[in-house]
């Protein structure tokens, strides 16, 4: 089972009495094939984003940089130089970031959303929900650290060393473990994709009181108010250098945002196809705001890629051959993102005693590297998380009528 499922609760979610109308309309076949095309989406999505920033690092860690490049090379005409001016878009790959974020808020609480579209009264065990989350987040994030520590030991005893390794002591390995990068220490070693993860941990550690205010209020107003939050929080702790959640909280409340609005619509009702134009929009706004700074570009690429998502999620024929190569990253997309930088770090050390390359194509042999590994930590690692997190799902409904998260 993916991720993407796992997270939702999987098909056995119960109907909205709307989609459940609507299904009982279709074949039941059809509405399989539905349910698979949304999931291909999901984790085809999140395949392009884990391989997006994974090779984003790639060329900061082997490459130049386009800037340089071109200085040297100029306007050549071979095979060299067009294949480093087709990576120029790379130079946006941090742009997967938001796009997990958003994907990660709409996987959370879908299973949630569709419950309370049955269910008004339905009420999430917080309790569950976190042990759940810890069974699926920390036995991979504890091996991403151990082998990260492995790694970076081996590139350490290469001078010169690379610059990317931070501090690989047992206090950085804690602040690690414990998701306080960003607030009490910095990421681990040469890891700094890890940066992210703590705000994931976050985000799931207050996720039950989001879903309070959403039964009480209502997901806009939710919306609303965490976009509050998150404008204060970037104005208080970004400005500082200090990443906590609450700086990046809109762009995954926009991700459960769309999960309800789509949990409470009709199933065969369509939005506008200018919501691809506004989405488009968008994400090449965030594309020059990244010439100004990081921060505003991602504010961007969140809603641009939540009017994407939104859009894409109706989409009946998903299912096709390239979103099916993709949604196979997607499976291991978690495992790539947290492996690939003490990879490529270490091949550089091994390689180019930490040298920048003025030739392109090592950074595609260090993805044929790191995408492999990655399947492996997955399958010996990640998978068997995935499955011990499963086992904690409740197998009974309340006797109430109001089934448990």
């Amino acid at each position: 089972m993916s991720d993407s499922a796992l997270d939702a609760g999987g098909s056995s979610l119960p109907l909205t009495p709307s989609r459940a109308s609507t299904a009982q309309a279709r074949p039941q076949s059809e509405a399989r094939a539905d349910s698979a095309g949304k999931e291909h989406v999901i984790d085809a999505l999140r395949g392009f984003a884990a391989l997006l920033v994974a090779y984003f690092h790639c060329r900061q860690v082997e490459w130049v940089g386009m800037q340089t490049f071109h200085q040297n090379a100029g306007h050549a005409f071979n095979l060299d130089s067009i294949a480093a001016y087709l990576t120029f878009p790379i130079a946006w790959g941090s742009a997967g970031v938001p796009i997990f974020f958003v994907i990660s808020g709409y996987c959370i609480h879908r299973g949630g959303a569709l419950r309370l579209a049955k269910n008004p009264a339905y009420q999430l065990d917080a309790g569950n929900f976190w042990v759940r989350r810890f069974a699926r987040i920390y036995p991979v994030l504890l091996a991403a650290l151990v082998l990260t520590l492995a790694l970076d030991w081996v590139s350490l005893q290469l001078p010169p060393v690379n610059h990317k390794i931070r501090e690989i002591g047992v206090q950085a390995f804690l602040v690690n473990l414990f998701s306080l990068q960003g607030v009490a220490g910095k990421t681990y070693g040469s890891n700094g994709a890890l940066w992210t993860l703590s705000l994931e941990v976050q985000f799931y550690a207050i996720y039950p009181l989001l879903f309070a205010l959403r039964r009480r209020l209502g997901m806009t107003p939710v919306l609303a108010i965490v976009a509050v939050v998150n404008v204060v929080s970037a104005y208080v702790l970004e400005r500082h250098d200090i990443q906590f959640f609450t700086s990046y909280w809109f762009a995954w409340t926009l991700g459960a945002w769309i999960a309800d609005a789509r949990a409470h619509r009709a199933a065969d009702k369509r939005s506008s196809i200018w919501l691809y134009v506004v989405a488009a929009g968008l994400i090449a706004l965030g594309c020059v705001a990244f010439h100004f700074g990081q921060y505003g570009a991602f504010q961007l690429w969140a809603l641009g890629f939540a009017f994407y998502l939104y859009k894409a999620l109706e989409r009946r024929n998903a299912d096709t051959p390239g979103l099916r190569l993709l949604s196979r990253f997607g499976d291991f997309s978690f495992s790539l993102y947290l492996i690939h930088l003490p990879i490529f770090v270490l091949l550089s050390s091994l390689l180019f005693r930490s040298s920048l390359q003025m030739s392109i194509w090592p950074s595609f042999g260090y993805m044929l590297v790191a995408v492999p590994v990655a399947y492996v930590f997955y399958r010996l690692v990640e998978l068997p998380a995935m499955k011990w997190s499963a086992s904690f799902k409740p197998a009974s409904r309340n006797p109430h009528g109001a089934q448990r998260a």
